[in-house]
């Protein structure tokens, strides 16, 4: 099952159109192609994706994109808010999976996989489940090893001696625990979860019934396990994910906010990226646009970036940047450090410095975006570190 219902506030105003999992990103991709291709290449092939806000784009792109043959009864489907237990939407993480149980009751699996939908990583869940089966465990929480005085920005587990139990579960402490063994490091919470049936079903009716509860797996669920002494940790550092490089290797990031999107972009283009998306035995998966190669005319140029397919660079220079699919950059414009959705097209003599442009952004000639950021503020979206971002479909001003 995986978690696809949130409103993704933090990324407006990418998100004022679209749920958070259907975020374009890498110029190929919608952030929940990570999650769902992370799944599949497993072999895990029975996905249930439980969406709620503004979910039309992500239900088409499950639906057009992961069609799986239906031979073995394999599928990747949608399931949005279907009120099962009364008028009321989802309250939290917890009570989707409460309101979807009539999915795990017929599929009768002896273990749910719980996985988020919006983090861009790679990692084979398979090893993660024959950790939790070999280790008896209630539930197994997939911990991220982060240094202690970045830690606190997420939950933090903390581990009993034996190094495996999780002995509390601690939202944003201001000061993280260490992990044994390990004095600098912390665990945080990946949002990655894999239940033995029974366990999580006993939760899930225990939680439901409390009036107290906000219903959300990191803030109820896995504590209460966790105070039975059910809960085990899984160290991500552990996961070998085939083809994956030396610098690659344990790469994870959560693109909530606006520069942590736009961070994570940048990690992709550097002549030895820090996020490697060539990696041929552990693909990212999606639905590639029929386009012909991108084209580069009248001394047009990239440097440090990724161009789409259709994408045309007349004259133009794109420096450090991800360039999407039927994406048009005319002469003499300048992009640096950028992401440029779908559809974008950037006029003449134009400069767009450290922007966000959603699809079919149109950037007339001789604008500028990024180079006055106080003049940028007026009119559009400007992030704390200092990212412009254009909603989708804007027409900007002269």
């Amino acid at each position: 099952m995986v978690l696809a219902g949130g409103e993704g506030k933090r990324l407006m105003p990418l998100t004022a159109d679209r749920a958070k999992p259907a975020v374009p990103f890498g110029g190929s991709y919608r952030l929940i192609d990570f999650v769902l291709s992370n799944l599949i290449n497993a072999g895990l092939r029975r996905v249930c994706v439980l969406t709620q806000y503004k979910s039309h784009s992500l239900d088409r792109h499950i639906t057009q994109t992961w069609r799986m043959p239906t031979l073995l009864g394999d599928y990747v489907t949608p399931v949005p808010a279907q009120q099962r237990l009364g008028p009321r939407w989802f309250t939290g993480s917890a009570d989707a999976i409460f309101q979807s149980l009539n999915l795990v009751y017929d599929e009768e699996p002896d273990y749910v996989v719980v996985f988020g939908a919006d983090h861009v990583y790679r990692m084979d869940p398979m090893q993660m489940i024959e950790a939790h089966i070999d280790s008896g465990a209630g539930v197994t929480v997939a911990g991220l090893r982060r240094p202690r005085e970045s830690a606190s920005e997420f939950g933090v587990i903390e581990v009993a001696s034996d190094g495996h139990r999780i002995s509390n579960f601690l939202e944003k402490p201001a000061d993280p625990p260490a992990i044994p063994g390990s004095p600098n490091e912390s665990f945080v919470s990946m949002g990655n979860y894999v239940f033995s049936t029974d366990v999580l079903l006993e939760a899930l009716r225990v939680d439901a019934a409390d009036p107290s509860s906000v219903h959300d797996m990191g803030g109820n669920i896995i504590p209460m396990l966790t105070e039975q002494g059910r809960a085990f940790v899984y160290d991500f550092n552990s996961n070998i994910v085939p083809g994956a490089t030396a610098r690659d290797s344990g790469y994870w990031r959560d693109v909530g906010s606006l520069d942590s999107y736009h961070d994570a972009h940048m990690d992709l283009v550097s002549v030895h990226p820090v996020f490697n998306l060539y990696n041929r035995r552990w693909p990212i998966l999606s639905n590639i646009p029929p386009l012909p190669p991108a084209k580069f005319v009248e001394g047009g140029n990239a440097h440090e970036s990724m161009v789409g397919a259709g994408s045309i660079i007349s004259g133009g220079h794109v420096r450090t940047s991800v360039i999407a699919s039927n994406v048009i950059v005319e002469t003499a414009s300048y992009v640096e450090g950028s992401v440029l959705m779908p559809g974008v097209r950037i006029g003449r003599n134009a400069v767009v410095r450290n922007a966000i442009l959603d699809k079919n952004v149109v950037i007339p000639q001789n604008a500028q975006i990024g180079v006055d950021l106080e003049h940028d503020r007026l009119k559009y979206t400007v992030s704390p570190g200092g990212i412009v971002v254009i909603g989708k479909g804007a027409l900007v001003l002269p």
